[in-house]
């Protein structure tokens, strides 16, 4: 038995002995053929990490780990995950910053020629610029960009990187369910990875870059715990300094990161989250400020793209009107960008098939469904006229702002009311309370008792696919009702937002702004809202204030004298139940 076990150990003992001659002599022979400098691959790991400029505790890490690999065997698994560690400590920027641009005129300048108003937003990061020249240690600015698809959101935050002169990176965290994706998996892990914080460091290779964190508000939670709870310590101005990722196990400073995120809603965002941000909203485009965006620089880059030059083919601001409002219906300018090249590729099937003459093709209004085809959009108001029972109301969508009509009808029963089109509790509260209201007030407003004893009403918000809710339509559902049980006609150029209390109160909503965009959209003439409001009236864009006769209203009996016309009979018509064989209404 011994004589075996000598055997084996003697058999072992060679076999290492001639893989280490072997090596030696390789190495040996790289060095007289010149492919070999003489520095080994861990010096020079270890000289990278010295030029990183790790702070203590992550140089008495390094230095740890750093001795454990030159005694491993290098066919050790256990070796690749120590060097595979020690060399994120190499590449992330511990020291390595980017002198930031502090010319107020020349970022000024680079935000003007890239996004189209937008004043809110620029004024906010030339705040910024002026505080960092007067201190040059402020830290890093959390603020998130709310506002509807197609708006600018995440180009802006690469104009806001030129601006001061800063590395850009983007981390998409739309559909991130796992919270290791944002703090990394730990090492015990096989194929363990920092998160992405941290890997986007690395691709900036500096420690004060812009990191945009988009769609922060489609991020999910699931059995592998909540990323939104683990970005609470990376966007804390008064955590960041000392963010500790599972990979790493050692703190890195993040307070000289600029984060911006960007979200198309702010509900789906926990509190806790949206306490760290500052939010800008940015409201969807006017018609007047879409023409100028299409002349300023969706053009231009689609006529680059399909290869035509202003002179070969031009597309004149009636034609371009036209698409806005006859083809598109939307916030931002997505859909009109597709369009414009919809009709520049016809444009361009013309003049390479020699159609277009020796001339300019000129796309003009009266021939631009020849490119572009039937109008898709119609205005909502137009065509339609006052009618008894259907109001004209104000919604907030993720998408923007939009116009919805409630309509009410009255049938014979015995005082209930019926509500559809996919209304959500908070909305069918606000139906019970208008009805409420009116009931109690139905001497003053001409409204006989049996109404509400001998007919039914049947309440119906069109685009019944559609789930809807929120108080905002409060004085909608209450001038609908109104109109029908008065047998007033309601205005149809005249749509209203707001909240309405059992006392007749009118209190104020939220996404304004939203709203009355899509009012300007839709072709109305009118809009009621809150008088408490008025602060945000103020943030309006003067071209929606100029083309709205916007009325502040604090109680329902102002809705009602401004949106509801005087009756068309003399008095309200009895619609209770006739003798079989005369079921008419009777006035």
């Amino acid at each position: 038995m011994g004589t075996q076990i000598q055997e084996k150990v003697k058999s072992r003992l060679d076999a290492n002995q001639r893989e280490y001659v072997l090596r030696e002599q390789l190495r040996v022979i790289r060095q007289e053929l010149g492919e070999d400098e003489g520095e080994d691959e861990l010096d020079e790991l270890a000289r990278r990490l010295d030029e990183a400029g790790l702070h203590t505790e992550a140089k008495k890490v390094a230095d740890r780990e750093l001795k454990r690999l030159r005694q491993m065997s290098p066919q050790s698994a256990e070796y690749h995950v120590a060097r595979t560690y020690l060399e994120v400590f190499a590449t992330l920027p511990w020291g390595r910053t980017s002198e930031d641009r502090l010319d107020l005129k020349t970022a000024r300048e680079i935000l003007d020629r890239d996004h189209y108003d937008l004043k809110t937003v620029k004024e906010r990061i030339l705040e910024y610029l002026a505080v960092r020249t007067l201190n040059p240690q402020a830290r890093g600015s959390i603020l998130c960009f709310v506002g509807p698809p197609g708006v600018g959101k995440t180009s802006l935050g690469q104009s806001i990187s030129e601006a001061l002169g800063r590395r850009f990176t983007r981390v998409s965290l739309g559909g991130v369910r796992d919270e290791a994706e944002v703090r990394g998996h730990r090492r015990t892990y096989v194929g363990a990875l920092p998160g992405r914080i941290i890997h986007a460091l690395q691709r900036c290779e500096t420690r004060n870059p812009l990191l945009m964190l988009d769609e922060v508000d489609k991020m999910g939670a699931d059995v592998r715990g909540d990323p939104t709870a683990a970005l609470l310590e990376v966007l804390d101005p008064a955590q960041n300094g000392t963010f500790v990722d599972h990979y790493l196990e050692v703190p890195f400073d993040l307070s000289g990161v600029m984060f911006i995120a960007t979200a198309n809603s702010l509900a789906p965002i926990p509190d806790p989250l949206l306490d760290r941000m500052e939010v800008l909203t940015l409201p969807g485009y006017t018609p007047g400020e879409k023409l100028a965006i299409a002349k300023r620089f969706l053009l231009p880059r689609q006529l680059k793209e399909t290869g035509l030059t202003v002179e070969r083919a031009g597309v004149a601001d009636a034609a371009l009107e036209r698409l806005i409002a006859e083809y598109t219906r939307e916030a931002g300018v997505r859909q009109l960008e597709r369009e414009i090249q919809g009709v520049l590729r016809k444009a361009a099937l013309e003049v390479v098939e020699g159609r277009a003459g020796t001339g300019a093709l000129k796309i003009t209004a009266k021939n631009l469904e020849k490119y572009a085809g039937q109008p898709k959009v119609q205005s909502e108001v137009a065509g339609r006229s006052p009618e008894v029972g259907v109001a004209t109301g104000l919604a907030w969508t993720p998408v923007g702002g939009d116009i919805m009509f409630i309509e009410a009808i009255q049938m014979p029963g015995k005082g209930q009311i019926t509500l559809t089109g996919q209304l959500g509790d908070v909305m069918k509260e606000s139906a019970q309370a208008a009805w409420s209201l009116l009931r109690a007030r139905a001497g003053a407003l001409g409204i006989p008792l049996d109404a509400f004893t001998q007919t039914d009403v049947h309440l119906h918000v069109p685009a019944g696919a559609v789930p809807k809710d929120g108080p905002s339509a409060g004085i909608t559902i209450a001038a609908a009702l109104a109109s029908l049980l008065c047998r007033r006609p309601a205005r149809h150029d005249v749509a209203m937002t707001g909240e309405l209390t059992l006392r007749g109160r009118v209190l104020p909503i939220g996404g304004l702004k939203e709203k009355l965009t899509a009012a300007v959209r839709a072709g109305v003439k009118t809009v009621l809202v809150p008088a408490r409001n008025k602060s945000d009236v103020v943030e309006v864009p003067d071209e929606v204030k100029k083309l709205l006769d916007i009325r502040p209203v604090e109680t329902i009996d102002e809705v009602l004298e401004l949106a509801l016309l005087e009756p068309r009979v003399s008095r309200p018509v009895d619609v209770r139940p006739r003798p079989p064989g005369n079921l008419e209404a009777r006035p």
